[in-house]
């Protein structure tokens, strides 16, 4: 058999040609997304890894727990979530701004 991997271990992408059931390769998977990236004329550069970076920075800015997040990504340490996936947004700064601010006028009072 060509691959390690145990049939139907519920892969997001999952051969239904020659091997059905098992993961299809990752080389398969870029090329069919930069295949759809160019007729929609978007960043062919985006990779499903690139699309994973920006849900998580999305979920942050909706103020999702980083629980929450861990487990969907499927991490056990916060350490690679926090450090590799969690990006300051722009929308983020701004939000830290304006805390940051009503918390020194507070303090005026």
């Amino acid at each position: 058999m060509l691959y390690s991997y145990r049939k139907h271990r519920g892969f997001i992408f999952a051969s239904s040609e020659y091997h059905p059931g098992y993961p299809i390769y990752v080389k398969k998977v870029l090329l069919r997304m930069k295949r759809i990236l160019k007729r929609a004329g978007l960043n062919e550069k985006l990779t499903p890894h690139s699309l994973r970076h920006t849900q998580t920075s999305l979920l942050a800015e909706a103020k999702v727990s980083l629980e929450q997040i861990m487990d969907r990504l499927g991490h056990s340490d916060d350490h690679t979530t926090k450090n590799i996936y969690l990006h300051v947004t722009k929308e983020l700064k701004k939000d830290a701004s304006q805390k940051f601010g009503l918390l020194m006028k507070s303090l005026q009072k």
